[in-house]
């Protein structure tokens, strides 16, 4: 009978088969169990990474709530204005049945009208008849979206009035004056402020009492000195951001690693050079984006600053559009300066990024 003689078992082949642990027949599905139940937490985990502390989100994320914030107040601002039964407090008249005073198409509160049509039911008249309607002052969102063609289509009310888009030009060269004017003065100051303590302690008790003031209060006093036109409006605007972009900058310089201050003077750097060489190229970043809040500041000093004097600018625009009752032409005139000034930011945020690209390689 013949036998077939295995082959020989080397040395590491035999360790290695005594080393392996036995499996039984049941061992490689028990594993792939333990495998996805270890795996299956991870799913809720994901879900919940939006609401991590201070975590970053993933591009995707960043998209979608972004976009989020502004489909829920225009979700809210649809409902309040399509749905009857939400708020809708005044009625708009479709007939006026027998009521004197009454118009079609007139606004009314809901209380007038209800009195008024239980008068004609007890004189036995012909009652009025209405559907709920939201006060003038609160368009729909179609009407909205409407206004933001006719409201630069549409020839101005007065003869001698401006155009939005020259009106918004005109606001535009306000602020961008005003804004320069503020900079050029108050960079300076902080930066020498947050350097030098001596010099923070000259300046910024009188700047930290006068940020406090409101600056429309010197309204009159800018109109007796630089006249109706551009001048008060600029200096309005100029007194309400310069003192506080004073003590922001100056805030931003004292953040700078105090050990790069020290080499620097170790090594014989004079107080100028020690400024223009190593202050002001350390707080770059920071300074840049401090004057990108600083610029949102300045808008928010328009509508008051043109008021003063003669009224010009978007504000004109709106007074005038308010006036005749046509408050979608306010709501787009409103949007507008938002999407400058949220599309000035984000020119802005992207201009940074390509100037100071060491900022993101320290954040990764």
């Amino acid at each position: 009978m013949l036998t077939t003689s295995s082959p020989p078992i080397t040395l590491a082949e035999a360790t290695a088969t005594a080393a392996a642990p036995a499996q039984s027949p049941g061992h490689g599905q028990n594993q792939t169990q333990s495998q996805t139940a270890t795996e299956t937490p991870k799913r809720p985990a994901a879900r919940l990474q939006w609401f991590s502390v201070r975590k970053e989100l993933s591009p995707r994320a960043r998209f979608i709530l972004g976009i989020c914030s502004f489909l829920l107040p225009l979700a809210i601002w649809c409902i309040v204005s399509y749905v009857p039964f939400v708020w809708h407090p005044d009625i708009r008249i479709d007939n006026t049945g027998d009521v004197d005073y009454f118009q079609t198409g007139m606004l009314v509160d809901r209380a007038t009208f209800d009195a008024e049509v239980q008068n004609m039911k007890d004189a036995h008249k012909a009652a009025p008849q209405g559907e709920r309607a939201n006060p003038v002052y609160l368009p729909p969102p179609h009407k909205f979206a409407e206004a933001f063609y006719t409201a630069f289509t549409t020839p101005p009310q007065q003869r001698d009035a401006m155009w939005l888009h020259q009106s918004l030009w005109h606001s535009i060269q306000v602020i961008f004056w005003a804004f320069l004017i503020s900079s050029i003065i108050g960079i300076p100051i902080g930066i020498v402020c947050g350097t030098y303590n001596a010099i923070a302690r000259l300046f910024e008790p009188f700047v930290e009492f006068f940020r406090y003031l409101p600056a429309p209060a010197f309204g009159a006093l800018a109109v007796a000195i630089l006249g109706i036109y551009d001048g008060p409006k600029i200096a309005i605007i100029v007194i309400g951001t310069l003192f506080q972009q004073i003590l922001i900058v100056a805030n931003t310089t004292r953040k700078l690693e105090y050990s790069l201050l020290e080499a620097a003077m170790t090594l014989g750097t004079k107080k100028f050079a020690l400024l223009t060489k190593v202050v002001i190229p350390g707080i770059l970043p920071d300074l840049y984006r401090d004057q990108r809040i600083l610029l949102g500041w300045a808008w928010t000093y328009l509508i008051v600053a043109e008021l003063i004097g003669v009224s010009s600018g978007i504000t004109f625009f709106i007074t005038q559009q308010a006036r005749y009752e046509h408050f979608e032409n306010v709501y787009a005139a409103i949007a507008v300066i938002g999407i400058i000034g949220l599309g000035t930011d984000l020119v802005l945020a992207q201009l940074g990024k390509r100037l100071f690209p060491w900022e993101r390689t320290l954040k990764a």
